[in-house]
């Protein structure tokens, strides 16, 4: 009996550590398991993008936040506030937050580090990107318009701060619950997500070196010899 009982725990020991083990090596529930080269091939899919005012899109999905009417679509049925967003190549990540707060939680950092490794590569150099911030459809419209934008604001400071991408290529913008990543179910956590979209091609023309002189510029005239 002792040998069966023994026999028992250490069956169940051994599931236990199965499944301790099984939770350390996977990804926690919604995180991007996308590798370097899954998003250097997803992000360089560029052809064109529209001309985007950030600092006028900021505004107005603001304002439409503040909106109380009763004519005001429920979630699900209120249209993008940004369509053209929705054909720039781009995927989705989990990022993970502490709760109601732009701080990015640790274990977050990783898949912010392959974003980074993806963004200096060389098929990726050309161009700039936007990170826009999204909020499941739970409190404040308003307040999750602000804490979208704090949030994506929070991942472009980390890329450029701690993985050093130059600021010149990332901008941020929230959109709150005025874009449901998922708008049949306003609710879901894949409305947490975050985007990471192209949305242009730097200029392929190089600084000139100093002391060059600029483009189309006269050549310098010609110093007459001096005579003897």
């Amino acid at each position: 009996m002792r040998q069966t009982a023994k026999i028992r725990l250490r069956n169940v020991a051994l599931l236990a550590a199965v499944l301790v083990l099984g939770a350390a090596i996977s990804p926690s529930h919604g995180q991007a398991a996308a590798t370097r080269d899954d998003i250097v091939g997803q992000l360089s899919r560029f052809d064109t993008a529209p001309e985007l005012d950030l600092a006028g899109l900021r505004q107005k999905t603001q304002e439409r936040s503040k909106i109380r009417s009763r004519t005001e679509p429920p979630p699900d049925k209120r249209a993008p506030i940004v369509p053209e967003l929705q054909s720039l190549p781009g995927f989705n990540v989990d990022i993970q937050f502490d709760p109601d707060t732009p701080i990015v939680r640790p274990q977050s950092y990783e898949t912010l580090g392959r974003i980074a490794d993806a963004l200096v590569h060389a098929t990726l150099l050309p161009y700039s990107f936007l990170i826009v911030g999204h909020i499941e459809a739970n409190g404040k419209r308003e307040s999750n318009v602000i804490l979208s934008q704090r949030r994506a604001d929070a991942i472009r400071d980390i890329l450029v701060n701690t993985f050093k991408i130059s600021a010149k290529r990332i901008q941020a913008i929230g959109l709150g619950e005025e874009q449901l990543l998922d708008p049949a179910h306003p609710t879901s956590a894949t409305n947490q997500q975050v985007q990471i979209l192209t949305v242009a091609k730097v200029s392929e023309q190089s600084e000139p070196p100093a002391g060059a002189p600029a483009a189309g510029a006269p050549p310098p005239a010609k110093k007459s010899a001096r005579k003897r």
